[in-house]
């Protein structure tokens, strides 16, 4: 369907309104963040820096044992996003290829625990935590976030298997392969692009975690980054550029991770939303 020119304009002015829109209060968190100091937020917001810093990236960098809580987000982060990943696939191939008793009955209670809030579960989760000693613990931590995200991870990687040919598995079985020759040299390759986006989401889900932090997690050593955040807003004062300066430094690895993985994600995405 070809454009007027009118509405070629219009169409281009809007697309153009909702880059604006989304990237505007990413530059204004940038502007702030090269601010010398700002303990009041400016209005109307400013998304450029009167007298640009680098100060308050060193600042926050070797404040509040910001550096330690980096680390303690990377191991949590990455293990989590290993077990789920790993226990996902797993799941999501057996339910795709295997047939058992109560096969889809098991796999609807399973995705109706998407449906219930985190914070209904936060007393009785605490208590099984407890139980099993894991509180305080980075082990605990990993634990908790790997077994919230299988769920949705299943899901989506059932349906991307089932999108993949079998005639590929009858011919390793047929040349004296079993389920985890097929698994191994078949399945996963086949499905980098949804493993990507499970990556990903996994990732992303440990490493902006915060209330399952705060509360699971009580020696100063062992607390991630988003609690090392949380700690430069003052109970009288905050200082802003510091609040962000060490918010743009924590989503570093993040947009790496999703840059190295982004000519996968939405092919994954898509794949795994409509397979099936």
């Amino acid at each position: 369907m070809k454009l007027s020119p009118l509405a070629r304009v219009v169409l281009y002015a809007l697309l153009a309104a909702g880059v604006f829109i989304m990237v505007a209060p990413f530059l204004y968190m940038v502007a702030t963040a090269l601010t010398r100091y700002a303990y009041t937020l400016p209005f109307p917001p400013r998304l450029y820096p009167t007298d640009p810093t680098l100060e308050n990236f060193v600042r926050a960098w070797t404040s509040n044992n910001f550096a330690r809580y980096t680390m303690n987000s990377l191991l949590v982060a990455t293990s989590a996003m290993v077990l789920t990943v790993t226990v996902s696939t797993l799941t999501a191939y057996g339910f795709s290829r295997f047939q058992f008793p109560a096969k889809e009955l098991i796999f609807k209670v399973m995705l109706i625990t998407m449906m219930i809030p985190g914070m209904v579960a936060l007393i009785p989760t605490f208590l099984v935590m407890r139980d099993l000693h894991l509180l305080n613990s980075r082990l605990g931590l990993v634990l908790l976030y790997a077994s919230t995200g299988i769920a949705f991870n299943t899901f989506l990687l059932r349906s991307f298997f089932e999108g993949l040919p079998k005639e590929l598995e009858e011919a390793v079985l047929v040349d004296g392969g079993n389920r985890w020759t097929i698994l191994r040299h078949v399945i996963i390759p086949l499905s980098t692009p949804a493993l990507a986006t499970v990556a990903i989401f996994s990732f992303m889900g440990a490493w902006d975690e915060f209330w399952w932090a705060m509360t699971l997690i009580q020696d100063e050593a062992k607390r991630t980054l988003p609690i090392a955040i949380r700690l430069f807003q003052g109970m009288h004062a905050t200082n802003y550029s510091l609040v962000f300066a060490a918010s743009l430094i924590a989503m570093v690895p993040g947009v790496g991770l999703f840059v190295f993985f982004q000519r996968y994600f939405i092919q994954g995405l898509r794949s795994g939303a409509t397979k099936g």
